[in-house]
């Protein structure tokens, strides 16, 4: 099947940046979110991250114009069913994905490609949910989309080698460089990522070091761009949680265990740069 129009759920961080590097690619794409000011939110951040590039010499007018042309906003899952690819970018809650997956599933034509962004949740629980399986794979970008390179592609069990090549392919043109992980919690770079930043929240919570001297260390002595608290800010403290809860319940290991620290802030609302505060105050 060949992609013309691109479909993507979410419209925040992540369902923004994936919608801005499909469109540059030349694909039509319709981004679905619940409301118009969350739609109007991310068309608006993609104009942002777009008008940037202009004033950098990296695009010009003309072409900023044409992708945003290409941008068509929907409020309702039904709005996706002239798409031959979706990738969905919700929020990092399983029952809300199992939700949104058996609705596409009826919703979108035979034969199109259903693909998640998910950070950790197992493919093939969520393919389980659909009529679909073989047409069902992860596609986890990382964040800001539009300047990282990596994208995870994740097969579940049942995912068939038309579903991966075409992925793969898409990934290529969005000119991003795919790597193939297995279905497992985590994948490759959260099973690495989460576990260090979790490892910082403890070191926090027992007073081995402050905030600051552990973002320090890491960046100078590991040549990290970020910190790891710096970076658990930026990627949100809910989904890192997130992340560790299902990192503990998929093998059952104590070295997975959320430190209770970023549990903490997290019941407290400080989810980091969303919220204005996390480890960091921001203004």
């Amino acid at each position: 099947m060949e992609v013309k129009t691109f479909g993507v759920i979410g419209a925040g961080q992540m369902g923004g940046g994936i919608a801005q590097v499909a469109a540059a690619s030349g694909l039509n794409v319709i981004i679905m979110d619940v409301s118009d000011a969350a739609l109007e939110k991310g068309i608006g951040l993609i104009n942002k991250n777009l008008s940037r590039n202009v004033e950098k010499g990296k695009l010009d007018a003309g072409e900023k114009d044409a992708i945003l042309g290409r941008l068509k906003t929907v409020t309702t899952l039904e709005g996706l069913a002239p798409c031959e690819y979706v990738v969905e970018a919700a929020t990092e809650n399983e029952a809300l994905k199992f939700k949104i997956f058996e609705d596409l599933d009826r919703i979108c034509k035979p034969g199109v490609i259903l693909g998640t962004n998910t950070s950790s949740i197992p493919i093939g629980r969520i393919a389980a949910r659909t009529k679909r399986p073989e047409k069902v794979i992860g596609m986890h970008f990382m964040n800001p989309v539009p300047v990282m390179k990596l994208v995870e592609i994740i097969r579940g069990i049942a995912t068939d080698t038309e579903t991966f090549k075409l992925t793969w392919d898409l990934c290529v043109k969005f000119g991003k460089t795919p790597a193939e992980a297995n279905d497992f919690p985590g994948f490759i770079a959260n099973r690495i990522l989460m576990p260090m930043i979790n490892e910082a929240v403890f070191a926090l919570y027992h007073s081995v070091g402050r905030k600051e001297d552990i973002d320090t260390v890491m960046k100078l002595g590991m040549n990290h761009p970020m910190g790891p608290l710096e970076l658990a800010d930026l990627i949100g403290l809910d989904t890192c949680l997130a992340i560790m809860e299902t990192l503990y319940d998929g093998f059952r290991d104590s070295k997975y265990r959320p430190c209770p620290l970023l549990r903490k802030y997290v019941e407290a609302g400080w989810l980091g740069r969303k919220t204005g505060k996390g480890f960091y105050e921001y203004k």
